[in-house]
């Protein structure tokens, strides 16, 4: 599928004209518009692509390609150091050469111009750096911030590193692959680094102090998102299970207005129309109180069918007040309401912050700066149930609002509600625009395809609790992700890591069958079947009351040794013991492990997490011990087990590590 130039597209004029190229780039539109026609200093300034801006990082020792717009036929000249390359814009504005191999160093210039032109045409890039290119992407844990991050204070005022180079992709949704983003790179410094993603700083961070080479990192993530969003629809088209999706996303394409502004007045209308509580504005911070229909008392979380509105489809509201005695309009937070069924919009103090058109996926909405207020403050929610068991399917620690300094206020309990519509009355719901960011293929269109084929040295992956109810899908999908950023990126099988699920949830007393274990096993099952993937364990760091740990430090350091390790070739112990296999004798379980480094012990004294089970496939919690590069597994009731399992839970007591402190992958010996 074809890129779209930015030049061309009506919609994505308006938020290009506001990057650091304007002037060159209004210029050029301008020839788009005339049919041609251009002055000649005009003509002599070609635009390149928003990545290679001030304060860039190029990647060292590849070739770099280097690209963006001018008038077709021009001839552009692209100059770093002594080494010059040339292009031809093509009759699409869009012209892409390549700058030989560098090694690390800088500061240089990076400049474009068109040839024969004069040097008032030239655009030129200063404080350029050569060094490694390391893109961080993934869902909410890869964006939280460092301000979000354990001893955060601390972590900010000493995060002033010259060579390291910090880019944020913005949030960016689209139906097909787009050519341009806004954004520019920032010198890492304690102003820019505290919104920067903590996990890819703290890489970063480390990866720097061990190399002394400048790193470039460039953060394109989005809280609350599955990876099926972050791959290419050709990818996709591999895999069954996406093909009906995709197939509905074209349709929806080909069928509806190509303005998505006459799509969301459309929906605006429908709202209105339909939705009693829409019309009189339920979402008011102040209600004129009804006694003919009065508001009802809920306690949330809690899904329909546990309550009065057992088989209701349609539009309930739910209303909640809470105090902040000491709250400034500089405040802001993230309001967390975990999973709701199916389609909900949020609004605090009557101002929106957050909708998400999908059902059972955890609802993560920024609050910004001048929403929350002094005392009393509102939430208010419109749910619409089109079918099944609608309602707030978390647990009760998912509903509350975080802040920034690390504090929290719990949600969970009394809320006040009140049916609005049925189902059966409302007229049929006119397509929604795309925003959602957890369609097939729309974050790699919007979010990672405008960054290719931009010369990188690897990349790191957070996310998967999205995707935790389909971990055998996931098997698949991850991989056929990885496979395509490499292809598209054009620099080989480049070094791809990534962090496992952490520890969350409260504890289970009994083994069982939990989701995010099974997760863990396919972001397992990936590194292990491809020598240039890693997998950095966070099984130990996590937290049983927030999805979001903020022990970023580890994961980064834990990313870092898996990086020198596959994308550095040092000889350096860069993961906890690895299951290799088990042998039963009589009552014991015998499990060997690799990556043992200097040995096996036990985090926390005795050793815990390990299940067996015989015949009946029914696990119990077992006794296990050391020995050499073994751990020996029994329980008393069972006396010939045929499977083992460690640290096979949501949040597992799972002390086995190596001398190193690297903790011990989970496994399973009855994997499907």
């Amino acid at each position: 599928m074809n890129k779209i130039p930015p030049v061309l597209p009506r919609l994505l004029l308006p938020r290009l004209f506001t990057q650091i190229f304007t002037q060159s780039f209004l210029v050029f539109a301008a020839w788009v518009g005339s049919g041609g026609g251009l002055t000649t200093a005009a003509q002599e300034t070609p635009l390149l692509h928003p990545l290679f801006s001030d304060h860039l990082v190029l990647q060292r020792g590849e070739e770099i390609p280097v690209w963006g717009w001018g008038v077709p036929g021009q001839q552009v000249l692209v100059t770093l150091q002594d080494k010059t390359a040339e292009a031809t814009v093509e009759k699409n504005g869009r012209w892409q050469t390549k700058l030989p191999a560098f090694t690390a160093g800088g500061p240089f210039e990076l400049t474009a111009k068109v040839k024969g032109g004069d040097q008032q045409g030239v655009q030129t890039i200063q404080d350029v750096l050569i060094g490694d290119v390391w893109i961080c992407s993934g869902q909410s844990n890869m964006e939280r911030p460092l301000s979000a991050a354990k001893n955060s204070d601390a972590e900010i005022s000493a995060a002033n590193y010259p060579n390291i180079r910090l880019f944020t992709v913005p949030r960016q949704i689209s139906e097909v692959p787009v050519d341009s983003l806004e954004g520019r790179w920032e010198v890492c410094t304690s102003q820019f680094a505290k919104s920067f993603s903590a996990v890819g700083y703290f890489f970063g961070r480390d990866l720097h102090r061990e190399l002394n080479v400048p790193i470039g990192l460039i953060d394109a993530s989005w809280g609350g998102t599955v990876a099926e969003a972050w791959t290419s629809a050709e990818a996709l088209e591999s895999l069954e299970d996406f093909r009906p999706k995709l197939n509905a996303l074209k349709r929806l394409r080909e069928s509806r207005s190509e303005n998505p502004l006459d799509q969301r007045t459309a929906m605006a209308r429908w709202w209105r129309e339909n939705d009693l509580g829409t019309r009189e504005k339920w979402q008011r911070r102040v209600l004129t109180p009804s006694v003919e229909d009065p508001w009802k008392s809920i306690d949330l979380p809690k899904r329909w069918d546990q309550h009065d509105l057992a088989g209701f489809d349609g539009v309930v509201w739910f209303r909640k007040e809470f105090e902040l005695p000491n709250a400034s309009d500089s405040i802001q937070a993230e309001l967390r309401l975990g999973p709701i069924d199916d389609r909900e919009t949020t609004w605090i103090n009557g101002k929106k912050i957050g909708q998400t058109d999908r059902f059972n996926i955890d609802r993560q909405y920024s609050i910004k700066p001048g929403v929350l207020r002094a005392g009393k403050n509102v939430i208010a929610i419109r749910v619409l149930d089109t079918g099944g068991a609608g309602g707030f399917f978390g647990q009760p620690n998912q509903m509350q609002i975080k802040f920034d300094d690390a504090t929290s206020l719990p949600l969970k309990g009394s809320w006040s509600y009140k049916i609005s519509v049925p189902l059966s009355k409302m007229s049929l719901r006119p397509d929604p625009p795309v925003e959602n960011p957890n369609r097939v293929t729309v974050l790699y269109n919007g979010m990672i395809a405008p960054l290719e084929p931009y010369a990188i040295k690897g990349a790191i992956w957070y996310q998967g609790e999205s995707n935790a109810g389909r971990a055998m899908q996931y098997r698949e999908l991850l991989p056929t992700m990885i496979k395509d950023w490499r292809d598209r990126f054009g620099v080989g099988d480049f070094p791809f890591l990534i962090v496992q699920l952490a520890n969350y949830m409260a504890p289970q007393q009994q083994p069982v069958e939990p989701g995010w274990a099974e997760l863990r096993e396919a972001q397992s099952m990936t590194a292990a079947k491809d020598e240039r993937t890693g997998l950095a364990v966070a099984i130990d760091i996590g937290d049983a009351n927030d999805i979001h740990p903020r022990n970023k430090q580890e994961v980064g350091r834990r990313l870092m040794l898996s990086a020198l390790k596959i994308a550095y070739g040092r000889d350096v112990v860069a993961s906890g013991p690895k299951f290799e296999s088990v042998e039963y004798k009589s009552e014991k379980a015998i499990i060997k492990f690799s990556s043992i480094g200097s040995g096996l012990k036990a985090k926390e004294g005795k050793l815990k997490g390990f299940a067996i089970a015989g015949s009946d496939k029914t696990f119990v919690w077992a006794d296990a011990v050391i020995d050499g590069d073994q751990v020996i597994v029994s329980s008393p009731a069972v006396s010939a087990p045929v499977a083992v399992r460690y640290g096979w839970a949501n949040n597992p007591i799972a002390t086995l590590v190596n001398e190193e402190g690297l903790p011990a992958i989970p496994f399973r010996s009855d994997v499907d």
